[in-house]
C-alpha cells in the first residue's frame, strides 16, 4: 500500500465548483417550464394537461437516460458525458423557440432536452461522492444547493424575458446560456482523485496507480436483489411525484388565486431560494445523524406543509408554504447520493443512482400531468394537492423501513 500525501490545493473543490455552475443552469432552466406554461396556452390554445404531458415525457426519458449516463460516468468520467449532454440541452432550448405544433413541444422538450438534462444530477453528484469520503453529505449539499440558486434566478429572469422579448426569444437566450456555461465548465471535471494523483478528501491512502477509488460495494445486479434498493426507489418516486407537480403548477395555481404572474413566479423562486439552506443544512445533518433519519425528517415536514397548501389562499400563506417546502425538499435532494453510497458503496454508484433516479422521474412524469388533468376537469388544483399530501405521508412511512444492509447479496 503506497501512501500519497495530499497536496496543499485539493482539486476536488474545482470539481465541486464546476458541478455547482452546471447544475444551477440545468435545473434552473428546467424549473422555468411553469413560467412558460401560460404563454404557450395563450399562443396555441393547448390544454394544461397536453402541455404538462411534454414535461412528463421529459421526466420519463430523463430518468431512463440517467441509467446510461450513470454507467458512462462510472466508466469514462463526467467531462465527456456532461459536454455531450450540455450540447443537447442548449440545442433543445434553441429548438423550443421555433415550435409551432404540439409534436414539436414533445420532441424538443420531451426528448432532446431530456437527453441534455441526463448529464446533470446523477453524473455530477456521483462524481462528488468519489472525491469526498469525509463530509460527503455536506459537499453534496453544497453542490446541489446550486439547484436552489438556479430556481431563484431563472424563473424570475424567464418571466422578465418573456414580458420584454416574448417567449420565443426567451428560449433562445436560455439555450445559448446553457450551451456556453455547461460545455465550458465540463472541461474542468475529473472522474476521481486518482486521475490527478490525489486522494479523496478524508481518505488516508490508496493503491498506487488506482483510478477507481473506493471501487467496492454492490454491483447493480447485486443491488436490485435487496429490498433497500426498491424502498429507496419508491421513496424517490413519491418524492418526485409531488415535487414536480408543485414546481410545474405552483405559479399557475397562484395566478388562479388572483396573484400577478411576476409575484407568482417569486413564489417558485422562494422555494428554490430556501432549498439552498435545506440542501446545506440537511446534507451536513446526514453526516452527523445519519442519512435515513435526515430523510425521514424531510418527508415529515413536507407532508405537514402540503396539507397547509390546501388551505393557502393568500400570498403570505403561499410564501410560508414555499419557505418550509423549499427547505425540506432541498434537504432531501442532498441526501439521495450519500444514501446510495452508504447503502451500496461507490463501485457502481453512478448506475445505481441512475436506476433509482428512474423511479424518481416516473413519479415526476405522473405528478404534473395528473395535476394538469385534474385542473382541466375540476377547474381547481385542490384535489391534486390532496393527492400530493397523501403520497408524502406514504413516502414518510417508507423512510422508516430503510434499514442498513447487513451483508451483500
Amino acid at each position: 500500500m503506497a501512501e500519497k500525501k495530499s497536496p496543499r490545493f485539493f482539486y476536488g473543490y474545482v470539481v465541486a465548483l464546476a458541478a455547482f455552475f452546471i447544475l444551477a443552469i440545468m435545473e434552473g432552466a428546467m424549473y422555468t417550464y411553469g413560467v412558460f406554461l401560460k404563454p404557450l396556452l395563450a399562443e396555441f390554445g393547448w390544454t394544461r394537461a397536453a402541455i404538462s404531458g411534454a414535461f412528463s415525457l421529459f421526466m420519463v426519458l430523463f430518468g431512463l437516460f440517467f441509467v446510461i449516463t450513470g454507467r458512462l460516468n462510472d466508466r469514462f468520467g463526467p467531462r465527456i458525458v456532461v459536454t455531450v449532454c450540455g450540447f443537447f440541452l442548449g440545442l433543445g432550448y434553441l429548438l423550443m423557440s421555433q415550435i409551432n405544433a404540439i409534436w414539436q413541444l414533445y420532441l424538443f422538450y420531451g426528448v432532446i432536452i431530456a437527453i441534455g438534462m441526463s448529464g446533470g444530477f446523477v453524473p455530477l453528484v456521483s462524481t462528488v461522492a468519489r472525491w469526498f469520503v469525509k463530509r460527503r453529505g455536506l459537499m453534496t449539499g453544497l453542490v446541489v444547493s446550486s439547484v436552489g440558486v438556479g430556481t431563484v434566478i431563472m424563473p424570475p429572469i424567464a418571466n422578465w424575458l418573456i414580458s420584454s422579448y416574448g417567449w420565443r426569444d426567451s428560449y433562445t437566450i436560455i439555450g445559448i446560456a446553457a450551451l456556453v456555461v455547461i460545455v465550458l465548465a465540463a472541461q474542468l471535471l475529473k472522474r476521481d482523485p486518482g486521475q490527478v494523483g490525489q486522494l479523496p478528501y478524508g481518505e488516508s491512502g490508496i493503491k498506487e496507480g488506482s483510478l477507481n477509488l473506493e471501487a467496492i460495494g454492490f454491483s447493480l445486479r447485486q443491488a436490485i436483489h435487496v429490498r433497500q434498493f426498491w424502498i429507496l426507489g419508491s421513496i424517490c418516486l413519491f418524492f418526485s411525484f409531488f415535487l414536480q407537480a408543485i414546481m410545474v403548477h405552483i405559479v399557475p395555481h397562484a395566478t388562479e388565486l388572483g396573484i400577478p404572474s411576476a409575484i407568482a413566479a417569486s413564489v417558485l423562486a422562494a422555494i428554490g431560494g430556501v432549498s439552498i439552506a435545506g440542501r446545506i443544512v440537511m446534507g451536513g445533518a446526514g453526516d452527523k445523524i445519519g442519512n435515513r433519519l435526515a430523510m425521514s425528517i424531510c418527508f415529515f415536514i413536507i407532508a405537514i406543509v402540503l396539507f397547509w397548501l390546501l388551505a393557502a389562499k393568500e400570498l403570505w400563506m403561499l410564501y410560508l408554504f414555499a419557505t418550509i417546502f423549499g427547505f425540506a425538499y432541498g434537504g432531501f435532494t442532498a441526501l439521495e447520493s450519500p444514501m446510495v453510497a452508504e447503502l451500496f458503496g461507490l463501485g457502481s454508484h453512478g448506475v445505481i443512482l441512475g436506476c433509482i433516479g428512474v423511479g424518481a422521474t416516473i413519479g415526476g412524469a405522473i405528478g404534473p400531468v395528473l395535476a394538469g388533468y385534474i385542473f382541466d376537469v375540476t377547474g381547481s388544483y385542490y384535489q391534486a394537492f390532496q393527492i400530493c399530501a397523501a403520497i408524502a405521508v406514504i413516502g414518510f412511512i417508507l423512510t422508516l423501513f430503510l434499514k442498513p444492509i447487513v451483508a451483500k447479496a
